[in-house]
């Protein structure tokens, strides 16, 4: 665990934040925040669904904060990462938890006298048909299908209107794929589905996967938290190294005892293949991501610049594919998920 604030590239570091709250501080992201905050000796509070007394985090619904508002008094900083963190929920959910949950984090922010606010989007913003190389100029995307995506984009436009009134200071992070120990989106789920024999991707994987590395991440995240030109700012933040998703997964066929290379359907197929489960799956009110935008963010043609992270804040990711894939593989020998 790195107990040092991260200097940019040009020598920019942040002065350490005496407290932090961090919504969604029980999920992956959140538990690695709050640990490397803890680690420089911040006092670090934060709240879930599922609470964890021993670290600091109450129970709570971002939707009504009257249960855990509190807890967040006087912090300085203030991380929001609660949202809805699936392709395949519906928009009423969408709406309630990651963009109106969004304005509501805001209120007790402000309330709790915190300086800065930062708000955790995601490269879903953009959609998944956008040139590569697209940077934070890049129009988010609108519409019906993707609707993470559409979700994450307008909560972006609530954090930047209190930016905007001068409420707070409101940093956006964007972050990419983020793999590593602990993740369950992009190691744990993915393991399982090729344990079953259900990895599928699209056109033969050759759809672009843009991963960074948690640690990476982190850094990033506190650089553009602590920096004075990270205000009012939204920051793509990934590894920099597009990866095909057929590259990425082989990983995760290969560690559950597979050959070869993950099953593979025409883009069209595999929309209509996953309309169908996604349809059974709402009915018999079962939750998996096997879901047609799984399938369009699995075929996306590109990658996204850095340049503004690089320029402003110093961000320079360190660690490379292999090299965080045997961390991860690793990670999931300890942890049980693999013989």
């Amino acid at each position: 665990m790195t107990t040092t604030m991260p200097v940019g590239e040009h020598g920019q570091q942040p002065a350490i934040p005496k407290s932090v709250f961090i919504t969604g501080a029980g999920g992956f992201i959140g538990r690695a925040i709050m640990a490397r905050y803890k680690a420089l000796g911040c006092e670090v509070r934060g709240m879930d669904l599922q609470p964890d007394e021993s670290a600091g985090i109450v129970a709570g619904d971002i939707t009504d904060p009257a249960s855990w508002a509190a807890h967040a008094k006087g912090c300085e900083l203030f991380i929001h990462t609660a949202a809805v963190v699936s392709l395949a929920a519906q928009w009423p959910a969408y709406r309630k938890i990651t963009v109106a949950g969004t304005r509501k984090a805001i209120d007790v922010a402000v309330a709790a006298g915190a300086k800065r606010f930062v708000h955790f989007s995601s490269i879903a913003a953009l959609g998944y048909d956008y040139p590569d190389g697209a940077d934070e100029n890049w129009p988010v995307t609108i519409g019906k299908d993707y609707l993470y995506g559409v979700a994450k984009g307008a909560s972006e436009h609530v954090a930047l209107a209190a930016h905007a009134a001068r409420e707070i200071d409101v940093t956006i992070i964007r972050p990419g794929d983020v793999y590593g120990p602990g993740s369950r989106a992009w190691l744990i789920e993915p393991l399982k589905m090729a344990k079953a024999g259900q990895l599928i991707l699209p056109d033969n994987g050759d759809g672009v996967f843009t991963p960074v590395f948690i640690e990476d991440l982190l850094d990033g995240i506190m650089l553009a938290a602590g920096l004075e030109e990270g205000a009012g700012q939204v920051f793509i933040l990934w590894g920099g190294e597009t990866v095909s998703c057929n590259e990425f997964f082989s990983h995760h066929w290969h560690w559950a005892g597979r050959s070869g290379s993950p099953r593979s359907l025409p883009l069209k197929a595999a929309l209509a293949l996953t309309k169908g489960v996604w349809r059974m799956n709402q009915l018999l009110k079962r939750h998996d991501e096997v879901t047609p935008d799984t399938m369009l963010m699995f075929s996306r043609k590109g990658g996204f610049s850095i340049e503004k992270a690089k320029r402003l804040l110093g961000y320079r990711p360190k660690i490379r594919l292999a090299e965080g894939m045997r961390e991860s593989e690793a990670w999931l020998k300890a942890s049980g998920e693999l013989d």
